[in-house]
Protein backbone atom coordinates (compact mmCIF):
# COMPACT_ATOMS: atom_id res chain seq x y z
CA UNK A 1 0.00 0.00 0.00
CA UNK A 2 1.37 3.68 -0.71
CA UNK A 3 2.30 5.84 2.70
CA UNK A 4 -0.65 9.01 2.67
CA UNK A 5 0.42 11.40 1.05
CA UNK A 6 -1.20 15.48 1.77
CA UNK A 7 -4.15 15.56 -0.29
CA UNK A 8 -5.01 18.33 -2.98
CA UNK A 9 -5.88 21.84 -1.76
CA UNK A 10 -9.90 21.95 -1.75
CA UNK A 11 -9.64 25.33 -4.46
CA UNK A 12 -6.95 26.14 -7.60
CA UNK A 13 -6.05 29.72 -6.44
CA UNK A 14 -5.91 32.44 -9.07
CA UNK A 15 -2.33 33.27 -8.82
CA UNK A 16 0.87 31.65 -8.06
CA UNK A 17 4.38 32.45 -8.50
CA UNK A 18 5.23 29.26 -9.43
CA UNK A 19 3.37 26.64 -10.96
CA UNK A 20 4.45 23.10 -10.90
CA UNK A 21 3.36 20.48 -13.55
CA UNK A 22 3.90 16.88 -12.03
CA UNK A 23 4.12 15.85 -8.55
CA UNK A 24 6.99 13.46 -8.62
CA UNK A 25 10.50 13.87 -7.13
CA UNK A 26 11.43 16.65 -9.16
CA UNK A 27 8.58 18.85 -9.04
CA UNK A 28 8.29 18.30 -5.20
CA UNK A 29 11.98 18.75 -4.34
CA UNK A 30 11.49 22.36 -7.06
CA UNK A 31 8.34 23.34 -5.18
CA UNK A 32 10.03 22.63 -1.81
CA UNK A 33 12.67 24.56 -2.92
CA UNK A 34 11.25 27.40 -3.98
CA UNK A 35 8.59 28.02 -1.31
CA UNK A 36 11.40 27.96 1.16
CA UNK A 37 12.89 30.75 -0.94
CA UNK A 38 9.73 32.80 -0.23
CA UNK A 39 7.31 31.90 -3.81
CA UNK A 40 4.15 30.83 -3.80
CA UNK A 41 3.73 28.07 -5.55
CA UNK A 42 0.87 25.58 -6.87
CA UNK A 43 1.89 21.50 -7.65
CA UNK A 44 -0.69 20.78 -10.49
CA UNK A 45 -0.74 16.48 -10.35
CA UNK A 46 -3.02 14.95 -13.34
CA UNK A 47 -3.45 11.85 -11.26
CA UNK A 48 -2.45 11.78 -7.44
CA UNK A 49 0.58 12.63 -5.98
CA UNK A 50 3.69 10.55 -6.60
CA UNK A 51 1.67 8.18 -9.03
CA UNK A 52 4.42 8.16 -11.76
CA UNK A 53 7.44 6.42 -11.86
CA UNK A 54 8.51 8.50 -8.60
CA UNK A 55 6.49 5.62 -6.81
CA UNK A 56 6.92 2.95 -8.86
CA UNK A 57 10.66 2.32 -9.56
CA UNK A 58 13.39 -0.05 -7.40
CA UNK A 59 14.62 2.40 -5.23
CA UNK A 60 18.17 2.46 -6.12
CA UNK A 61 20.40 5.35 -5.85
CA UNK A 62 23.83 5.00 -7.69
CA UNK A 63 26.43 7.30 -8.90
CA UNK A 64 26.84 8.62 -11.99
CA UNK A 65 24.33 9.20 -15.27
CA UNK A 66 22.74 6.93 -18.10
CA UNK A 67 26.08 7.79 -20.62
CA UNK A 68 28.80 6.09 -19.25
CA UNK A 69 31.29 8.61 -17.25
CA UNK A 70 34.23 7.91 -19.82
CA UNK A 71 32.05 8.76 -22.74
CA UNK A 72 30.99 11.96 -21.11
CA UNK A 73 35.03 12.82 -20.69
CA UNK A 74 35.15 11.98 -24.92
CA UNK A 75 32.12 13.80 -25.67
CA UNK A 76 32.45 16.84 -23.57
CA UNK A 77 35.59 19.33 -22.29
CA UNK A 78 37.07 17.99 -19.12
CA UNK A 79 35.69 20.56 -17.06
CA UNK A 80 32.51 19.98 -17.74
CA UNK A 81 32.42 16.30 -17.50
CA UNK A 82 33.68 16.31 -14.23
CA UNK A 83 31.34 18.84 -13.32
CA UNK A 84 28.21 16.14 -14.64
CA UNK A 85 30.14 13.40 -12.58
CA UNK A 86 29.77 15.34 -9.34
CA UNK A 87 26.16 16.52 -9.75
CA UNK A 88 25.35 12.56 -9.70
CA UNK A 89 27.61 12.43 -6.36
CA UNK A 90 26.49 15.58 -4.73
CA UNK A 91 22.55 13.80 -5.82
CA UNK A 92 22.71 11.33 -3.57
CA UNK A 93 24.09 13.48 -0.83
CA UNK A 94 21.21 15.56 -1.33
CA UNK A 95 18.69 12.58 -0.57
CA UNK A 96 20.97 12.03 2.47
CA UNK A 97 20.28 15.37 3.52
CA UNK A 98 16.84 15.83 2.87
CA UNK A 99 15.95 12.36 4.46
CA UNK A 100 17.43 13.59 7.18
CA UNK A 101 16.54 17.29 7.52
CA UNK A 102 12.93 16.87 6.54
CA UNK A 103 12.93 13.29 9.02
CA UNK A 104 11.38 11.55 5.78
CA UNK A 105 10.93 7.56 6.95
CA UNK A 106 11.64 5.95 3.72
CA UNK A 107 13.79 3.35 4.67
CA UNK A 108 17.44 5.18 3.44
CA UNK A 109 20.36 2.77 3.69
CA UNK A 110 23.76 3.46 2.09
CA UNK A 111 25.07 -0.13 1.88
CA UNK A 112 26.65 0.17 -1.53
CA UNK A 113 25.49 -1.73 -4.95
CA UNK A 114 27.52 -4.58 -6.75
CA UNK A 115 27.55 -4.04 -10.44
CA UNK A 116 27.82 -7.56 -11.71
CA UNK A 117 29.03 -8.82 -14.84
CA UNK A 118 27.16 -11.38 -17.11
CA UNK A 119 29.59 -12.24 -19.17
CA UNK A 120 33.64 -12.65 -18.92
CA UNK A 121 34.43 -10.09 -21.31
CA UNK A 122 32.14 -7.80 -18.95
CA UNK A 123 34.12 -8.50 -16.39
CA UNK A 124 37.18 -7.28 -17.72
CA UNK A 125 36.09 -4.12 -18.94
CA UNK A 126 34.45 -3.63 -15.40
CA UNK A 127 37.97 -4.10 -14.34
CA UNK A 128 39.56 -1.91 -16.60
CA UNK A 129 36.85 1.08 -15.78
CA UNK A 130 37.69 0.77 -12.20
CA UNK A 131 41.17 1.39 -12.66
CA UNK A 132 40.63 4.67 -15.04
CA UNK A 133 38.06 5.73 -11.79
CA UNK A 134 40.63 5.38 -9.50
CA UNK A 135 43.05 7.54 -11.47
CA UNK A 136 41.26 9.74 -13.44
CA UNK A 137 38.37 10.72 -10.83
CA UNK A 138 40.05 9.35 -7.53
CA UNK A 139 36.82 7.35 -7.26
CA UNK A 140 36.84 3.51 -5.67
CA UNK A 141 35.22 1.08 -7.05
CA UNK A 142 36.06 -2.06 -5.51
CA UNK A 143 36.73 -5.05 -8.00
CA UNK A 144 35.06 -8.92 -6.99
CA UNK A 145 36.12 -11.64 -8.71
CA UNK A 146 34.14 -14.46 -9.25
CA UNK A 147 36.06 -16.92 -6.79
CA UNK A 148 34.89 -14.34 -4.19
CA UNK A 149 31.66 -12.91 -5.54
CA UNK A 150 29.76 -15.83 -3.21
CA UNK A 151 30.49 -13.31 -0.07
CA UNK A 152 28.48 -10.62 -1.70
CA UNK A 153 25.63 -12.47 -3.49
CA UNK A 154 24.25 -15.87 -3.47
CA UNK A 155 23.88 -17.34 -7.24
CA UNK A 156 27.33 -18.37 -9.10
CA UNK A 157 25.58 -17.02 -12.17
CA UNK A 158 27.58 -13.87 -12.72
CA UNK A 159 31.53 -13.68 -13.56
CA UNK A 160 32.23 -11.25 -10.95
CA UNK A 161 31.78 -7.79 -10.22
CA UNK A 162 32.46 -4.32 -9.04
CA UNK A 163 31.28 -2.85 -5.64
CA UNK A 164 30.66 1.13 -5.31
CA UNK A 165 30.02 1.72 -1.07
CA UNK A 166 28.16 5.52 -2.21
CA UNK A 167 25.39 3.84 -3.16
CA UNK A 168 22.02 3.27 -1.39
CA UNK A 169 18.47 2.28 -1.49
CA UNK A 170 15.10 3.55 -0.58
CA UNK A 171 11.30 2.98 -0.51
CA UNK A 172 10.31 4.86 -3.41
CA UNK A 173 6.52 5.56 -3.07
CA UNK A 174 7.66 6.70 0.97
CA UNK A 175 10.26 9.18 -0.09
CA UNK A 176 7.91 10.56 -2.61
CA UNK A 177 5.22 11.13 0.15
CA UNK A 178 7.47 12.54 2.75
CA UNK A 179 8.73 15.00 0.00
CA UNK A 180 4.86 15.87 -0.72
CA UNK A 181 4.43 16.39 3.25
CA UNK A 182 7.52 18.63 3.65
CA UNK A 183 6.52 20.74 0.66
CA UNK A 184 3.06 20.96 1.84
CA UNK A 185 4.64 22.43 5.36
CA UNK A 186 6.41 24.51 3.85
CA UNK A 187 3.34 25.91 2.00
CA UNK A 188 3.19 24.28 -1.03
CA UNK A 189 -0.38 23.92 -2.76
CA UNK A 190 -0.91 20.71 -3.81
CA UNK A 191 -3.67 20.02 -6.46
CA UNK A 192 -4.33 16.11 -7.32
CA UNK A 193 -7.21 15.19 -10.33
CA UNK A 194 -6.01 18.53 -11.83
CA UNK A 195 -4.97 17.69 -15.52
CA UNK A 196 -2.81 21.05 -17.06
CA UNK A 197 -4.49 21.02 -20.54
CA UNK A 198 -3.19 24.61 -22.17
CA UNK A 199 -0.41 27.18 -21.13
CA UNK A 200 -0.48 30.23 -22.91
CA UNK A 201 1.97 33.23 -22.12
CA UNK A 202 0.05 36.01 -20.95
CA UNK A 203 2.07 39.79 -20.95
CA UNK A 204 4.77 38.54 -17.97
CA UNK A 205 2.80 35.63 -17.07
CA UNK A 206 1.31 32.54 -18.16
CA UNK A 207 -2.21 31.62 -18.01
CA UNK A 208 -2.60 28.20 -17.05
CA UNK A 209 -5.78 25.69 -17.64
CA UNK A 210 -6.37 22.73 -16.31
CA UNK A 211 -10.00 20.63 -15.31
CA UNK A 212 -10.18 22.17 -12.31
CA UNK A 213 -10.20 25.80 -13.35
CA UNK A 214 -7.38 28.59 -14.72
CA UNK A 215 -4.52 29.64 -12.64
CA UNK A 216 -2.26 32.69 -13.48
CA UNK A 217 1.16 32.06 -12.91
CA UNK A 218 4.80 34.39 -13.46
CA UNK A 219 6.92 31.41 -14.58
CA UNK A 220 5.60 27.05 -15.35
CA UNK A 221 7.79 24.14 -14.49
CA UNK A 222 6.72 20.98 -16.33
CA UNK A 223 8.63 17.89 -14.57
CA UNK A 224 6.61 14.93 -16.28
CA UNK A 225 9.43 12.95 -17.61
CA UNK A 226 8.07 9.46 -18.96
CA UNK A 227 4.72 10.83 -18.66
CA UNK A 228 4.99 13.53 -20.82
CA UNK A 229 2.74 14.71 -23.33
CA UNK A 230 1.34 17.00 -26.10
CA UNK A 231 1.10 20.14 -23.59
CA UNK A 232 4.22 21.12 -25.15
CA UNK A 233 5.20 19.46 -28.49
CA UNK A 234 8.57 20.25 -28.61
CA UNK A 235 9.21 19.02 -25.69
CA UNK A 236 7.26 16.03 -26.04
CA UNK A 237 9.59 15.47 -28.97
CA UNK A 238 12.49 15.39 -26.96
CA UNK A 239 12.11 12.43 -24.19
CA UNK A 240 10.80 9.48 -24.94
CA UNK A 241 8.59 7.10 -22.62
CA UNK A 242 10.09 3.21 -21.94
CA UNK A 243 8.72 0.75 -19.73
CA UNK A 244 9.99 -0.59 -17.03
CA UNK A 245 8.92 -3.56 -15.01
CA UNK A 246 9.24 -5.16 -11.17
CA UNK A 247 8.14 -7.75 -9.63
CA UNK A 248 8.23 -8.64 -5.50
CA UNK A 249 8.01 -12.06 -3.94
CA UNK A 250 6.46 -12.92 -0.52
CA UNK A 251 8.27 -12.24 2.49
CA UNK A 252 11.70 -14.38 2.57
CA UNK A 253 12.89 -16.56 5.14
CA UNK A 254 15.66 -14.93 7.09
CA UNK A 255 18.18 -17.53 6.10
CA UNK A 256 17.02 -17.01 2.19
CA UNK A 257 17.94 -13.57 2.78
CA UNK A 258 21.26 -13.68 3.93
CA UNK A 259 22.27 -16.07 1.64
CA UNK A 260 20.80 -13.97 -1.70
CA UNK A 261 22.32 -10.89 -0.12
CA UNK A 262 24.89 -10.56 2.75
CA UNK A 263 25.56 -7.28 2.91
CA UNK A 264 21.82 -5.57 1.80
CA UNK A 265 23.04 -3.89 -1.50
CA UNK A 266 21.69 -2.99 -4.24
CA UNK A 267 22.51 -5.18 -7.71
CA UNK A 268 22.47 -4.56 -11.32
CA UNK A 269 24.23 -6.89 -14.36
CA UNK A 270 25.53 -5.62 -17.41
CA UNK A 271 23.39 -6.46 -20.32
CA UNK A 272 22.15 -3.57 -22.32
CA UNK A 273 18.33 -5.31 -21.52
CA UNK A 274 19.47 -5.53 -17.55
CA UNK A 275 18.16 -6.73 -14.47
CA UNK A 276 18.09 -5.03 -10.88
CA UNK A 277 17.35 -6.78 -7.94
CA UNK A 278 17.53 -5.98 -4.35
CA UNK A 279 15.89 -7.62 -1.16
CA UNK A 280 13.06 -4.77 0.04
CA UNK A 281 13.34 -3.83 3.65
CA UNK A 282 10.16 -6.58 4.49
CA UNK A 283 12.57 -9.11 3.29
CA UNK A 284 11.10 -9.78 -0.51
CA UNK A 285 13.31 -9.81 -3.17
CA UNK A 286 12.39 -7.56 -5.73
CA UNK A 287 13.51 -7.98 -9.23
CA UNK A 288 13.08 -5.62 -12.16
CA UNK A 289 13.96 -4.99 -15.71
CA UNK A 290 12.69 -4.64 -19.18
CA UNK A 291 12.80 -7.34 -22.34
CA UNK A 292 10.79 -4.70 -24.11
CA UNK A 293 10.71 -1.19 -24.79
CA UNK A 294 7.15 -1.07 -24.43
CA UNK A 295 5.51 1.58 -21.80
CA UNK A 296 2.38 -0.32 -21.07
CA UNK A 297 2.63 -4.05 -21.32
CA UNK A 298 0.58 -6.51 -19.66
CA UNK A 299 2.04 -6.73 -16.21
CA UNK A 300 0.76 -10.47 -16.13
CA UNK A 301 3.50 -11.77 -19.11
CA UNK A 302 5.95 -9.22 -17.74
CA UNK A 303 5.73 -10.80 -14.61
CA UNK A 304 6.01 -14.19 -16.03
CA UNK A 305 9.44 -12.98 -18.06
CA UNK A 306 10.62 -11.46 -15.10
CA UNK A 307 10.11 -14.50 -12.82
CA UNK A 308 11.77 -16.78 -15.46
CA UNK A 309 14.93 -14.47 -15.03
CA UNK A 310 14.67 -14.64 -11.31
CA UNK A 311 15.21 -18.02 -10.95
CA UNK A 312 17.42 -18.89 -13.43
CA UNK A 313 19.98 -16.50 -11.40
CA UNK A 314 18.26 -17.57 -8.20
CA UNK A 315 17.30 -21.75 -8.20
CA UNK A 316 16.51 -21.73 -4.86
CA UNK A 317 13.47 -18.82 -5.68
CA UNK A 318 11.67 -21.18 -7.93
CA UNK A 319 8.78 -22.38 -5.55
CA UNK A 320 8.84 -18.26 -3.88
CA UNK A 321 5.58 -16.94 -4.75
CA UNK A 322 5.12 -13.53 -7.02
CA UNK A 323 2.90 -11.10 -5.15
CA UNK A 324 2.95 -7.81 -6.94
CA UNK A 325 3.83 -7.11 -10.39
CA UNK A 326 3.76 -3.52 -11.79
CA UNK A 327 5.15 -0.99 -14.45
CA UNK A 328 6.37 2.43 -14.83
CA UNK A 329 7.74 5.32 -16.97
CA UNK A 330 11.13 5.93 -17.83
CA UNK A 331 11.93 9.41 -19.72
CA UNK A 332 14.70 8.36 -21.93
CA UNK A 333 16.33 10.92 -24.35
CA UNK A 334 18.51 10.89 -27.47
CA UNK A 335 21.79 11.50 -25.84
CA UNK A 336 21.67 9.67 -22.46
CA UNK A 337 21.86 12.65 -20.26
CA UNK A 338 19.14 14.35 -18.45
CA UNK A 339 18.37 18.15 -19.28
CA UNK A 340 17.62 21.62 -18.08
CA UNK A 341 15.46 23.88 -20.44
CA UNK A 342 12.78 26.32 -21.47
CA UNK A 343 10.67 26.20 -24.38
CA UNK A 344 8.17 29.21 -25.28
CA UNK A 345 9.31 30.22 -21.83
CA UNK A 346 8.51 27.19 -19.81
CA UNK A 347 11.06 25.84 -17.77
CA UNK A 348 11.65 22.09 -18.02
CA UNK A 349 13.30 19.32 -16.14
CA UNK A 350 13.24 16.01 -17.83
CA UNK A 351 15.13 12.85 -18.88
CA UNK A 352 16.56 10.54 -16.31
CA UNK A 353 16.69 7.72 -18.40
CA UNK A 354 16.60 5.20 -15.25
CA UNK A 355 18.58 7.33 -13.12
CA UNK A 356 15.70 9.38 -11.51
CA UNK A 357 15.91 8.50 -7.40
CA UNK A 358 19.21 11.09 -7.10
CA UNK A 359 19.01 12.73 -10.99
CA UNK A 360 15.18 13.83 -10.21
CA UNK A 361 15.85 14.95 -7.17
CA UNK A 362 18.95 17.18 -7.83
CA UNK A 363 16.96 18.91 -10.79
CA UNK A 364 14.46 19.42 -8.68
CA UNK A 365 16.92 21.55 -6.51
CA UNK A 366 18.69 22.95 -9.49
CA UNK A 367 15.27 23.91 -11.04
CA UNK A 368 14.49 25.66 -8.09
CA UNK A 369 17.63 27.47 -6.98
CA UNK A 370 17.97 29.18 -10.88
CA UNK A 371 14.51 30.19 -10.47
CA UNK A 372 14.70 31.35 -6.94
CA UNK A 373 17.61 33.03 -8.33
CA UNK A 374 20.12 31.86 -6.17
CA UNK A 375 21.93 30.26 -8.87
CA UNK A 376 22.66 31.58 -12.54
CA UNK A 377 24.40 28.69 -13.79
CA UNK A 378 23.78 24.91 -14.32
CA UNK A 379 26.13 22.19 -16.29
CA UNK A 380 22.80 21.29 -17.48
CA UNK A 381 21.91 24.09 -19.25
CA UNK A 382 25.12 23.70 -21.29
CA UNK A 383 24.02 20.82 -22.52
CA UNK A 384 22.53 20.83 -26.28
CA UNK A 385 18.78 19.22 -25.68
CA UNK A 386 18.39 17.60 -29.41
CA UNK A 387 15.22 15.72 -30.77
CA UNK A 388 15.34 13.64 -34.19
CA UNK A 389 13.71 14.38 -37.15
CA UNK A 390 12.03 10.84 -37.32
CA UNK A 391 10.61 11.64 -33.32
CA UNK A 392 7.39 13.24 -33.32
CA UNK A 393 6.52 12.44 -30.03
CA UNK A 394 5.09 8.73 -30.72
CA UNK A 395 8.11 5.71 -30.29
CA UNK A 396 6.94 4.12 -33.04
CA UNK A 397 10.45 3.00 -33.39
CA UNK A 398 10.63 0.97 -29.34
CA UNK A 399 10.38 -2.46 -30.58
CA UNK A 400 12.94 -2.29 -33.60
CA UNK A 401 15.22 -0.99 -30.72
CA UNK A 402 14.17 -3.49 -28.52
CA UNK A 403 15.47 -5.97 -30.74
CA UNK A 404 18.69 -4.56 -31.28
CA UNK A 405 19.65 -4.32 -27.61
CA UNK A 406 18.50 -8.17 -27.23
CA UNK A 407 20.99 -8.92 -30.16
CA UNK A 408 23.47 -7.08 -28.36
CA UNK A 409 23.08 -8.81 -25.47
CA UNK A 410 23.76 -12.51 -27.53
CA UNK A 411 26.38 -11.20 -28.78
CA UNK A 412 28.71 -8.90 -27.02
Amino acid sequence: DLPATPGFTAGLPDRADVAIVGSGYTGLVAALTLARAGARVAVLEQQTIGWGASSRNGGMVSPGLKLATRKLFKQFDAELARELWQTSLDAIELIDELVRNEGIDCNWQRDGHLHLASKEAHFEAMRDNAAWFRDALGHTLRVVPRAELRSEIGTDKYFGGVIDDVSGGLQPAKYVAGLAKAAAAAGVRLFEQCEVLHIARDRDAFQVTTTRGLLRAGDVVVATNGYTGPLLPELQRRVMPAGSYIIVTSPLHPDAQREISPRGRMFYDSKWFLNYFRLTPDGRMLWGGRNSLTPDADPIQSAQTLRRQMVRAFPQLAEVPVTHSWSGRLGLTFDMLPHIGRIDGVHYALGYNGHGVSIATYLGREIGLLLAGAKTRSPFLQIPHATRFFYNGDPWFLPLAARYFRTRDLLS
